[in-house]
């Protein structure tokens, strides 16, 4: 490295906040270079460093010697697991030090009873026992039934406030599991009951939250009464978590409120301004403020843009990121790619299956296939995309009118579009600068790839609560239950169980 060279370095501090360190020599070891970045980035506490090692095509490798990082290198900081000071994440990134959310974790795929108090665990462990060695089924007392189903409802509100009907199957089956003696004699199932008394007992439950002054189903009080004639009625327009959100509408941080929090946003405007931006302050007071803009969000009804000049920095790709991981607990990025790469070969040789028959569908196919076997090979994201485009076409949706082209002047016409992906070029894996497109207004322009876009698309739509687009929304569905693992516990439709089943099944076809 020549002496007016620089080292560069593109440090991630956080999930998707990469920051800019610029050094004048390649440091001595790992751990000079990691006392320049606890001066410079303000990092505390113990962490490792991981590269994107060029030998291994960009993956993170551990980096144990220094000359192994290029002179123009990505680092990702990882949190050391014994550093207690570390905030309670899904991943061990280096988090800024801010207040956590209410839930960290959807709702389980295996139910887990919990331990209810110590007379009704005394009473359910006898149960149990007589009912092994004699069948007699327990019968609790009016306190100890009403002490058991609190607990159950506690338990399930910290997963979920509104579970639907398959997870309370789950739960009441799952406690009568654990314990067989309160199984019930009859029915459909032995757990039937069960699932009738959890039902009554979450609404009593959540009446209980409401009351207490918890956000999330508060929202939904102040329905029609006998002294409330006009408002709608109690089981209309509830706003809930649909699509697996785990914090849909949290209650503000423990110290804070709507005055103090308005000024901190204030404060995140005028740092967004700024050249030279503080990516730290913005990743923490955007977290701090969540509820703030998720009451606005949810509760209000302001159009995007008037949403986007209160919170400018939702225009940045790693802002929309991470509200998404706020908001559900996934990272977007590395689920979708991962989850993406991982099913691509099945999906393209369930494209080329379809292709070799017959009809519309598989003329629109052989077109996108056609169009893909004719660029260069190795570009995993022409892959992606051909996915996600012969994804729409395999399940018979039109996506004409959402991915549009600029018209001969440049310019794209949008004004009537609530949700578009607009590309400079009509070829479909060329097709430059990408702009997204909602309500009517670009929201952001220059996206790298269609893949990227169709992800901060989808982050959008979860960040101000939109629906997916009538004419997709089984591609959207697809990609939120199984590219962005986010299953609500609700059947699928029959086209998308069925293309669920088939990736579970399908032999990897050679491209």
């Amino acid at each position: 490295m020549t002496a007016t060279q620089k080292f560069l370095l593109r440090v991630y501090v956080a999930t998707d906040v990469a920051m800019k360190l610029i050094l004048t020599e390649r440091p001595k070891s790992v751990e000079d270079l990691k006392s320049i970045m606890c001066e410079k980035l303000k990092l505390s506490g113990e962490f490792s460093l991981h590269y994107e090692d060029p030998d291994f095509d960009g993956m993170l490798s551990v980096l144990m010697d220094i000359d192994e990082l290029p002179v123009k290198g990505t680092l990702k900081v990882i949190r050391s697991e014994s550093d207690d000071s570390s905030v309670a994440s899904s991943d061990t990134d280096i988090l800024p030090h801010v207040p956590p959310v209410r839930r960290q974790k959807h709702w389980p795929s295996n139910f887990v009873v919990p331990e209810f108090t110590f007379d009704v665990e005394h009473v359910l462990e006898e149960g149990n026992r007589v009912y092994r060695e004699a069948g007699k089924r327990l019968k609790l007392t009016k306190s100890q039934l009403h002490r058991l189903l609190d607990k159950m409802a506690e338990t399930m509100f910290s997963f979920k406030a509104y579970p639907n009907d398959q997870e309370m199957a789950m739960a009441a089956e799952a406690l009568v599991g654990a314990h067989p003696c309160l199984s019930e004699p009859g029915g459909r199932t032995a757990w039937f009951g069960w699932k009738t008394r959890l039902k009554h007992k979450m609404g009593n439950y959540r009446t209980i939250m409401s009351r207490s002054g918890c956000a999330e189903v508060a929202i939904n009080l102040g329905k029609r009464s006998r002294n409330k004639p006009e408002n709608p009625y109690p089981h209309t327009n509830i706003k809930k978590a649909r699509r697996s959100e785990i914090n849909f509408l949290p209650d503000f941080p423990k110290g804070e409120n709507q005055i103090s929090l308005e000024q901190l946003r204030l404060q995140i405007s005028e740092e967004i301004d700024r050249i030279d931006r503080d990516e730290v302050f913005i990743e923490g007071g955007m977290q701090t403020t969540f509820a703030l803009r998720r009451h606005e969000i949810i509760t209000g009804e302001h159009l995007v843009k008037d949403l986007l000049m209160r919170w400018p920095a939702l225009k940045m790709e790693s802002q929309v990121v991470a509200e998404f991981h706020r908001i559900t607990n996934v990272n977007l990025r590395n689920t979708f790619y991962a989850e993406l790469d991982r099913h691509s070969l099945r999906l393209i040789g369930l494209f080329r299956e379809k292709a070799s028959r017959t009809g519309q569908i598989s003329i629109a196919l052989q077109r996108l296939l056609r169009d893909y076997d004719a660029q260069e090979d190795g570009d995993i994201n022409l892959r992606r995309l051909l996915c996600l485009r012969g994804l729409c076409i395999y399940l018979k949706e039109d996506d004409a009118g959402f991915i549009k082209c600029c018209n001969q002047d440049g310019e794209p016409d949008v004004t009537d579009e609530p949700l578009a992906l607009v590309t400079a070029f009509p070829d479909v894996f060329r097709p430059g600068n990408i702009s997204i497109v909602v309500e009517g207004s670009i929201v952001m322009s220059e996206c790298r790839t269609m893949p990227e876009a169709f992800l901060l698309l989808l982050g959008l739509m979860y960040v101000f609560n939109i629906e997916y687009p009538k004419k997709l929304v089984n591609t959207f569905t697809f990609i939120q239950k199984i590219l962005v693992c986010l299953d609500d516990n609700t059947a699928l439709k029959p086209c998308l169980l069925s293309l669920k089943n088939s990736l579970s099944m399908c032999m990897t076809h050679v491209i």
